[in-house]
């Protein structure tokens, strides 16, 4: 086995470069792991922006048992694994079996990157269905929004709503199961509760306000990551409705109407999961839902070449290669 291996490092703000570091060694409770993909991550993006030297990225990996520690069982050389094995974008990685999950021979490595889609099904199951057939919406249709859709499909949802700014995005939309689709300024008057739409409410507990459970949406992910989309989402939901907070909120503060979400005595629920045991558990869910067919969700990454990190990521931040998910060849 060679004693080096590449690995992807920033180089400073905005630039990558790759270097040639030593192969890892594992003590006897660990995997060494030959990366076959490393998934692309827009949580990573700010990070990407704003990089110092000597930053590495990358947490969704998936590739092959290379050495195994003497205390591991349920594993053996040649295996195909994913999970949750962070500073991926290299050659090999160390990783604890516990986060680990067998890929079943159904799935090609693209569509096993199990990190993110246990992300996906922590979030959904955090907006479960309360009658089937029930509407809900998404807010940004992203990878991870596209992923929600298919999801809240399977999972029971009739009605499923996808907005998105972009056009191409709501056709990736149809494609995972949304049965309604629209742009920010096509969205019906009726799917918002603002006070706006309200017209004169009382703030005391004198008058009636049933309108508030006359329009909107009773359940609304979001997905999309920034201020505006947040603020969207909170115009969404219906009066004592659901508001999912999907995305990732990791690039400043925010600012929203919370006079109005208060009034509107809507949930608001974090689906964002940060419980190591549990989230390596679902890594291994997703991969029998996929493998059953249970989930249908495959098809969605591009495959590129490590050098080209940064190309990619700007594509990405502005948009405009047209691809759902990244991830690089190590």
């Amino acid at each position: 086995m060679k004693q080096t291996m590449k690995q992807m490092i920033a180089a400073g703000p905005r630039k990558t470069k790759i270097i040639e570091v030593p192969v890892p060694q594992i003590n006897e409770d660990q995997m060494l792991v030959r990366v076959t993909l490393t998934g692309m991550c827009h949580s990573e993006l700010y990070g990407w922006q704003t990089a110092k030297e000597g930053n590495v990225f990358g947490h969704e990996s998936i590739g092959v048992v290379e050495k195994i520690g003497a205390n591991v069982s349920g594993f053996k050389v040649g295996d195909r694994v994913t999970g949750l094995g962070g500073g991926a974008y290299k050659e090999y990685i160390v990783v604890e079996p516990e986060k680990m999950a067998h890929v079943p021979d159904s799935l090609k490595d693209e569509d096993a990157i199990s990190e993110p889609l246990a992300c996906l099904l922590s979030a959904a199951m955090k907006l479960p269905v309360q009658t089937l057939g029930d509407t809900v919406a998404v807010v940004g249709c992203g990878y991870m929004g596209l992923g929600t859709i298919s999801l809240f499909k399977a999972m029971g949802y009739g009605k499923i709503i996808a907005i998105d700014k972009r056009p191409e995005a709501l056709e990736n939309a149809k494609r995972f199961g949304a049965t309604e689709c629209y742009l920010p300024k096509d969205i019906p008057n009726t799917y918002f509760l603002t006070f706006e739409s309200m017209g004169s409410v009382s703030l005391t507990r004198d008058g009636d306000n049933f309108n508030i459970l006359t329009g909107g949406i009773p359940t609304v992910m979001e997905f999309t990551g920034t201020e505006d989309g947040l603020r969207l989402a909170g115009d969404l939901v219906q009066g004592h409705g659901r508001l999912g907070i999907g995305g990732y909120h990791n690039d400043g503060d925010r600012t929203i109407d919370y006079k109005l979400w208060n009034f509107k005595a809507i949930m608001t629920v974090n689906c964002h999961e940060r419980r190591i045991d549990y989230e390596a558990d679902l890594c291994r869910r997703c991969m029998e839902l996929l493998d059953r067919g249970i989930w249908s969700f495959k098809g969605v990454t591009k495959v590129f070449d490590m050098k080209d990190f940064d190309a990619v990521s700007e594509m990405m931040e502005n948009h405009t290669d047209g691809f759902i998910k990244g991830a690089f060849r190590c």
